[in-house]
């Protein structure tokens, strides 16, 4: 059997994606600008999801409440602080932030000490901002987490809890903002304002994995009292200031760092393992800032800080969560009384930059449009849409050849803008080319599923056990649980393979797994067996964890008949399978063969 310690392939110089609590997701198939399934946003080196970080919550463990703020995760070495380098202390940067001053100065009618002058000029400046953000500020509170993330590798338990801090905002309807990774797996939460002592208890009302947003409220009135709403403003313009208010690793108060909106485009969200809307921005991001606001000079949210890129290239290279994306969240909420997610068109395509290939497919020199490769197979599109059809436009807007469209002044944007715009269960027309004929459909756009899941949205992951043998599921946590953050090139190339390019056939597959095999008499000679996929079960198909266990439980032929991937089989005689798994079950001290979800 292969060594499945081994790397497969080489690996890259950049780091993996790291985030302090949950590592990197894979994005999913479909519609990022480069149209592969593993979609990064850039062709840049330097933006690979390896780097993006969830600026995640400051961890730190009940036994451990030190007066030292900078807890960490249990296990991981603290990172030293990399020392400025050896550059001289007139450096660039510095005398450009010396100068800015001295330039405002320059313009000013010289009435008065050059001190006195530059003092009172930037007094009025600060007192100016100051009136815009502190009514702002005070709707901004402190989350305090509880975590408790289920055991992928042991399915029947949990992991010890740990608990985190991060940020979050007041909105109007007595509700709270604050990031989805902040709050994921809590077993409780609970918010304290600005300068107050108390912390309340809060329920969490909505987790957006996609979008990385969660919102709660809180029952207690007095935590209500004296606290306004913060206002959303529009979408800013490139350059516009920014300031992102929140409770980062450092300190024990209310932080506010500034900057500019550097860019705007779609983003690679690492928690979601989606393609959404962000903002760049250059303001300090760090741990903890998770989940708190971007005001604009109004002193508007204009976002949700999020993520940040760590790389030895970058600096000051901070993500937000932008309006649009928040809007919809809380839309989608009020409409369903829950989240439903984000649409997503479930098509795999190619861009359309190559002459001879436009003409090829009968396209006129002035259609534009990109061609649809591979189509999924369970979305309501495939019934519609066929692989080689070129998509013209969507929704009434033409659709270029590298499969962007106009975005604002003189920006354009990746097409999937348009998708996640609308709501699960909308409908949208698209316009495709197919044997040089436009036809027009409308198509009901429903969100996404993939065949290994990028989360089990707070589920407790399934098991069924039988004679040692403990089958699960295959996906995301899964993985990562079982090779580390560095799955994408520990684990096998068989599931590998799965994770990147396969797309389920039926709504309810499932990548079924013998995880390991606990020792006992009845399956001596087995034990080596670890995550190899089960393909059939005494000759028939299985589609899922389910349809499993059910086929064994109801078995009554001599032989239990396992045919596993790499053409191995396992065979046990029933009776002895049977009566042995309640042995097993004892001496790993494990309450149940199977997982609540698959009892009948």
């Amino acid at each position: 059997m292969v060594d499945q310690k081994r790397k497969r392939g080489r690996k890259p110089k950049i780091p993996v994606p790291e985030t302090l609590e949950l590592d990197n997701t894979i994005p999913g198939p479909g519609l990022g600008p480069s149209s592969s399934p593993t979609t990064t946003v850039s062709d840049d080196v330097v933006f690979s999801m390896s780097n993006v970080e969830l600026i995640d919550s400051v961890h730190h463990h009940h036994h451990s409440q030190s007066s030292n703020h900078e807890r960490r995760r249990r296990g991981r070495p603290p990172k030293k602080t990399k020392l400025p380098s050896s550059e001289p202390s007139g450096s660039t940067s510095k005398i450009l932030r010396a100068a800015s001053p001295t330039r405002l100065l320059l313009d000013k009618p010289n009435n008065g000490p050059t001190s006195l002058i530059s003092t009172a000029a930037e007094t009025a400046a600060a007192a100016a901002v100051a009136a815009r953000v502190v009514p702002a500020m005070d709707a901004v509170v402190k989350v305090f987490c509880v975590h408790t993330e289920p055991n992928f590798s042991l399915p029947w338990q949990r992991k010890r809890q740990y608990s985190s801090s991060s940020s979050g905002f007041v909105i109007n309807g007595r509700r709270i903002l604050t990031n989805a990774h902040s709050v994921e797996h809590y077993t409780q939460v609970k918010l304290k304002k600005r300068g107050s002592d108390t912390k309340y208890l809060a329920t969490v009302l909505a987790i957006g994995t996609e979008c990385d947003i969660a919102m709660l409220t809180v029952e207690d009135d007095e935590f209500w009292e004296g606290v306004s709403p913060v206002e959303f403003g529009d979408l800013p313009a490139l350059q516009d200031a920014v300031t992102v208010v929140g409770y980062p690793i450092g300190g024990d108060t209310i932080s506010v760092t500034s900057g500019v909106v550097s860019r705007i485009e779609i983003l690679s969200y690492v928690h979601g393992s989606t393609e959404l809307l962000g903002l760049q921005i250059d303001a300090a991001i760090n741990s903890g800032n998770s989940g708190g606001p971007a005001f604009n000079g109004k002193g508007n949210c204009v976002g949700i800080a999020f993520q940040s890129l760590k790389h030895e290239d970058v600096e000051n290279i901070g993500y937000v969560i932008p309006t649009p994306v928040i809007m919809h969240f809380i839309k989608d909420y009020e409409k369903n009384g829950a989240y439903t997610g984000f649409p997503i068109l479930g098509v795999e395509w190619q861009k359309m930059e190559n002459p001879d290939l436009r003409l090829s497919m009968g396209m006129k020199p002035d259609q534009k449009g990109v061609r649809i490769r591979r189509i999924d197979p369970t979305a309501p599109e495939s019934n519609v849409l066929k692989p080689s059809d070129i998509i013209l436009g969507f929704d009434g807007v033409d659709i270029a050849n590298d499969g962007t469209v106009p975005f604002r002044h003189g920006e354009r944007i990746g097409f999937s803008y348009l998708i996640s715009q609308k709501y699960t269960g909308d409908t949208a027309a698209i316009k495709v080319l197919r044997n040089s004929e436009t036809i027009k459909f409308d198509i009901k756009l429903a969100t996404h599923r993939r065949l290994i899941p990028a989360h089990n949205r707070g589920k407790p992951p399934s098991y069924y056990i039988i004679a040692g043998f403990v089958f699960t599921t295959v996906s995301v946590p899964y993985l990562r649980s079982e090779y580390g953050k560095d799955y994408e090139y520990e684990a096998p190339v068989k599931l590998l393979d799965k994770l990147l390019h396969e797309m389920p056939q039926s709504p309810d597959e499932q990548i079924v797994v013998v995880s390991q095999v606990l020792v006992a008499d009845v399956n001596i000679g087995y034990e080596d067996i670890v995550n190899t996929q089960v393909l059939a079960f005494n000759g028939k198909p299985v589609k899922n964890l389910k349809n499993l266990a059910s086929m064994v439980e109801s078995c009554n032929d001599e032989f239990l008949i396992f045919d596993l991937e790499y053409q191995q089989i396992v065979v046990l005689q029933t009776k002895g399978a049977k009566a042995a798994t309640l042995d097993v079950l004892i001496t790993h001290c494990i309450p149940s063969a199977m997982s609540d979800d698959l009892k009948i």
